[in-house]
């Protein structure tokens, strides 16, 4: 449900499921080889300044983004965003939603959960794999707006 405020209306926010584990790993993985190029090229500090600053904003950008990544109902599109990416699909070319188990691709990665591709039709791209958070939600939220998409119900929650 949609809220109206002055001047039109509040899209809905889903923001994606994170899998704080992974996440962890992946974060002291890219500190701990972050560092060993650092101590091996140590020649001068201006060096040193220059390869922590360039690892230091590569690490909050990868951060900011994992963390960021939600799913916007706009009044005629889908929003996917994460960081500064974002991918917006009107609601008129999902063609049909389906349940997915690649893990390592997507929007977010994850280690456990069961996602969902997202099929529309346009000519960059074909579909898109998504973990929102609250996906029954999610799923019923979609199937308001494109009610001609094919989303089997029983096959995405089991």
């Amino acid at each position: 449900m949609e809220i109206k405020k002055k001047g039109g209306i509040i899209p809905m926010v889903y923001h994606a499921k994170t899998d704080i584990i992974l996440a962890i790993i992946i974060f002291l993985l890219v500190w701990m080889f972050g560092a060993i190029p650092l101590f091996l090229f140590i020649r001068s500090l201006s060096t040193v300044i220059i390869m922590s600053m360039v690892f230091i904003i590569s690490v909050v950008f990868i951060w900011w983004y994992a963390n960021s990544i939600k799913f916007v109902f706009c009044e005629n599109y889908l929003l996917v965003k994460g960081g500064p990416f974002k991918s917006k699909i009107p609601y008129q070319s999902i063609t049909r939603v389906s349940p997915t188990t690649d893990k390592y691709t997507g929007y977010l990665i994850s280690s456990s959960d069961k996602g969902l591709e997202i099929f529309y039709k346009t000519a960059a791209h074909g579909s898109i794999k998504i973990l929102p958070k609250d996906k029954r939600k999610f799923i019923l939220e979609l199937k308001k707006r494109c009610p001609n998409a094919q989303i089997p119900h029983n096959q995405i929650f089991d």
